[in-house]
C-alpha cells in the first residue's frame, strides 16, 4: 500500500490549507509584505470548497500539499490552487497532484487547465505538460505579473 493519498479537502481543515499556501508562497523569499498582501487572494474557505473540488494529498495522515480547480466554461477549468508544504517541495508530490488535477479535469468534461503561476513554478508548469500562453498582472499587487499557462487534457492518456 502506497503511503498517501489523494482525496478531498473537509470542511475542518480550510484553515489550515490557508496558511499552508501561504508558507507555500513564502517558500520562494518573498516579503511579508507580499506575503499578507496575497492572504485574501489565497483564503481558503467553506465556501470556496463547497463550490470548487478541492483535494488534499496525504503522507501517513499528514497533509502534505492540496489543489483545486474552478470552472471558467464549458472547456476550460482554471487551477485554482496546488500548493505543497515546504519542506516536502521536490519530493514528487506537486507531480502527483497536477496528475490528479489532469485526471479530474479530463473526468468532468474539460478540454483545458488554465493556471495562473507564481513565476518560481514555471518550469514545473513546463515539466508537466503545460504551455505559456501569456502573462497576467496580479490583481492586488502593483507593477507584478505572473506566467498564464495551460493544460491540453484532450492530448494526454492517462
Amino acid at each position: 500500500m502506497q503511503p498517501w493519498l489523494i482525496r478531498f479537502a473537509l470542511p475542518s481543515e480550510t484553515e489550515y490549507l490557508t496558511e499552508l499556501a501561504l508558507r507555500s508562497k513564502a517558500y520562494w523569499g518573498y516579503s511579508e509584505e507580499f506575503i499578507n498582501a496575497c492572504r485574501q487572494g489565497f483564503t481558503v474557505d467553506l465556501n470556496y470548497i463547497e463550490q470548487n473540488p478541492t483535494f488534499v494529498l496525504e503522507n501517513k495522515e499528514l497533509i502534505i500539499g492540496f489543489y483545486s480547480l474552478e470552472h471558467l466554461s464549458e472547456n476550460e477549468v482554471e487551477l485554482g490552487f496546488l500548493f505543497i508544504e515546504p519542506s516536502e517541495i521536490g519530493k514528487g508530490y506537486g507531480r502527483k497532484l497536477i496528475m490528479h488535477a489532469k485526471q479530474q479535469g479530463q473526468n468532468l468534461g474539460y478540454r483545458r487547465i488554465i493556471i495562473q503561476s507564481d513565476p518560481n513554478a514555471e518550469q514545473f508548469y513546463l515539466n508537466v505538460g503545460g504551455t505559456r500562453i501569456g502573462t497576467k498582472k496580479y490583481a492586488n499587487i502593483p507593477n507584478r505579473e505572473f506566467p498564464l499557462l495551460q493544460i491540453d487534457l484532450h492530448e494526454i492518456h492517462l
